[in-house]
């Protein structure tokens, strides 16, 4: 009786630790770059500009992508949906479908982007 209340306690107890454990090591790196580049001899107002700016920039057919990726998927899976229903084909096609129909939506993004640079 008593271990079964334990579980998840500790389930919940390692849980919380693994988080705290990973905010606390994602300061502490932090901390070590800015003290390393300190020691370096940068300003302030560098080390603010380092990480203040994203240096490459902004893809605007990005939302694209994910779009036709996303929708790519989602018939993927509704596809094996069907096909499961139909012909009782096992579950293990929907991987398969998955990654098919994500390789074409990146496709079809690849032929979409291609064209409007080729405009531009």
């Amino acid at each position: 009786m008593v271990m079964e209340a334990l579980i998840p306690i500790s389930i919940v107890g390692i849980v919380f630790l693994s988080i705290v454990a990973i905010v606390a090591s994602v300061v502490l790196t932090r901390h070590r770059e800015r003290t390393m580049m300190i020691q370096k001899g940068l300003s302030p107002d560098e080390i603010k500009a380092i990480y203040a700016g994203d240096s490459s920039p902004a893809n605007p057919l990005r939302p694209l992508k994910w779009g036709l990726v996303l929708i790519a998927i989602g018939v993927a899976i509704i596809l094996g949906l069907w096909l499961e229903a139909a012909y009782n084909v096992e579950g293990g096609i929907y991987p398969a479908l998955i990654a098919l129909f994500g390789g074409l939506g990146l496709v079809v993004y690849h032929l979409i982007a291609r064209k409007r640079m080729a405009a531009a």
